[in-house]
């Protein structure tokens, strides 16, 4: 009879465990499709590589080579095809580590190209291409998730299915179809941008127009005075990437100009906890961008550095925000962590502020085209003790919890809490009462009086002790109601 209840027992707890399972389901994957001018210079190519190690979190559907200011009258889908070889034989590695890296073949028949023809003189009629055709396809398949189209170089292969859609197309399919588009381009990389942001005022479209220098993407790899920038030095790209770490990270090539300028473009797609793509304002990996109608002032430029012309934009478009950060760092003694002497505000601040977190992400995937599950490093798997959307009144008390977070290797894990101001509309610090920032729980915070509904967003960090270490996050919005 005992052993009769335990089987129940038994039994009853796998089914629980499993509906529990069940009822959870795993954050859905973002549509992709990229169009690069690769070949123009050698920053491309390196952001193939990084994507290649997230393609089991991204659903690449399409990589179509084009022009751009840079490179006007050539196309290099062969590029594309021999990065996309080298990955092929590192991916069963890639399997021991996390499921969903697809083949080498299923990518290589997602390859297409643009036609060989700079900007505008490539879009209207008779200008169809492998590439522009693909587009429209991809956007017509029965799949209700945005198509998130990351653009590397110029977009004239985008202008031209847009052209397509609004010429074939009745107003209806065409405005579900253009409703799908989510675009990032890095820059204006030829004159095909701007046409594409007035010709459809509804298209969603982030980019920072003008300067290369004043850009967020520069932030990428830019010097910082004042932090620890040996995550994006070329050693550290030998190292960690380039060498001893097969055929892929062999494909990296040396920085020539600015290392990896358009990875920005679809970093925000990583299922890291932290990014939300549908919220470019949230800010993640890829930067944060407010929705507004940028001025030109006298002092800007009249051509991107390019030689691509900068015209007055006619609507709001997704750009430019500025976040203020105060880095924390370590401690020999006492509290393990505590603010620097340092506060930097601008735009660039949005994107340099998680730098070393997906510097070392990338180091981290990288080991993986090599090693062993065991010998490699994995990230942290974060859980609440609460739900990740929840509200209170004011003078209430509240707590911040990361109960149940565990490490796949059996890691030690450090944890920190902030308040992400920027992007909450209440206008002041929620602070923790003089409590630590890197507790796991932080019980008693009081929430503040206000005169109308606020939010407060908090971040949740969590950072393995492994090497390289690697970070994950929680979002936490925390609504707060007056009395």
């Amino acid at each position: 009879m005992k052993n009769f209840v335990k089987s129940t027992l038994l039994i009853v707890c796998v089914v629980f465990s499993l509906k529990l399972f069940a009822e959870t389901p795993p954050e859905q994957k973002h549509r992709l499709l990229v169009l690069t001018d690769i070949e123009a210079d050698p920053d491309d190519a390196q952001t193939l590589v990084r994507l290649l190690l997230y393609s089991n979190q991204i659903d690449i559907e399409g990589i179509i080579a084009t022009t751009s200011v840079h490179l006007k009258d050539r196309v290099a889908p062969e590029s594309v095809k021999a990065i996309i070889s080298a990955y092929g034989k590192v991916q069963p590695n890639l399997l021991k580590h996390e499921p969903g890296f697809p083949k080498a073949e299923t990518l290589l028949s997602v390859v297409k190209q643009g036609l060989p023809i700079y900007g505008m003189e490539a879009v209207g009629e008779g200008n169809d291409s492998e590439g522009s055709e693909w587009i429209i396809k991809v956007l017509e398949k029965e799949d209700d998730r945005p198509v998130y189209i990351s653009v590397w170089g110029g977009p004239n292969t985008l202008a031209q299915a847009l052209w397509k859609i609004r010429e074939t197309k009745s107003k209806k399919d065409a405005d579900r179809l253009i409703s799908k588009i989510r675009v990032y381009t890095i820059s204006d990389q030829d004159d095909s941008g701007n046409w594409m942001r007035e010709e459809f005022p509804e298209l969603f479209y982030i980019v920072s127009p003008g300067s290369y220098f004043a850009a967020t993407w520069i932030a990428m790899s830019m010097r910082i005075n004042g932090i620890d920038n040996e995550t994006v030095s070329n050693d550290w790209l030998a190292q960690n990437i380039q060498q001893g770490h097969g055929p892929l990270g062999a494909k990296y090539p040396d920085v020539a100009y600015s290392m990896e300028g358009d990875t920005p473009s679809w970093l925000s797609l990583i299922l890291n906890g932290l990014n939300s793509p549908e919220h470019p304002d949230w800010g993640g990996w890829g930067g944060r961008y407010e929705f507004y109608k940028p001025e030109a002032k006298e002092s800007d430029p009249k051509v991107s550095h390019g030689g691509v012309p900068i015209v007055p934009e006619t609507r709001a478009i997704w750009t430019n925000a500025e976040d203020t950060f105060i880095p924390r760092i370590k401690n020999n003694y006492g509290g393990a962590l505590r603010k620097d002497t340092l506060t930097f505000t601008d735009n660039r601040v949005t994107l340099w502020r998680w730098r070393d977190d997906f510097q070392n992400d990338f180091a981290a995937r990288m080991d993986w085209c090599t090693k062993s599950y065991e010998e490699a490093n994995h990230p942290p798997v974060l859980a609440l003790g609460h739900s990740e959307e929840f509200t209170v009144k004011s003078g209430e008390q509240f707590e911040l919890d990361a109960s149940g977070t565990s490490d796949p290797d059996g890691d030690n894990l450090s944890y920190w809490w902030f308040q992400y101001r920027e992007v909450g509309t209440l206008d002041k610090d929620m602070g923790f009462g003089g409590k630590a920032e890197n507790l796991y729980r932080i019980r008693n915070i009081v929430a503040p009086q206000v005169n109308k509904p606020e939010t407060v967003h908090y971040i949740l960090k969590v950072t393995d002790k492994g090497t390289p270490a690697i970070s994950r996050y929680k979002r936490v919005i925390v609504t707060i109601q007056p009395n």
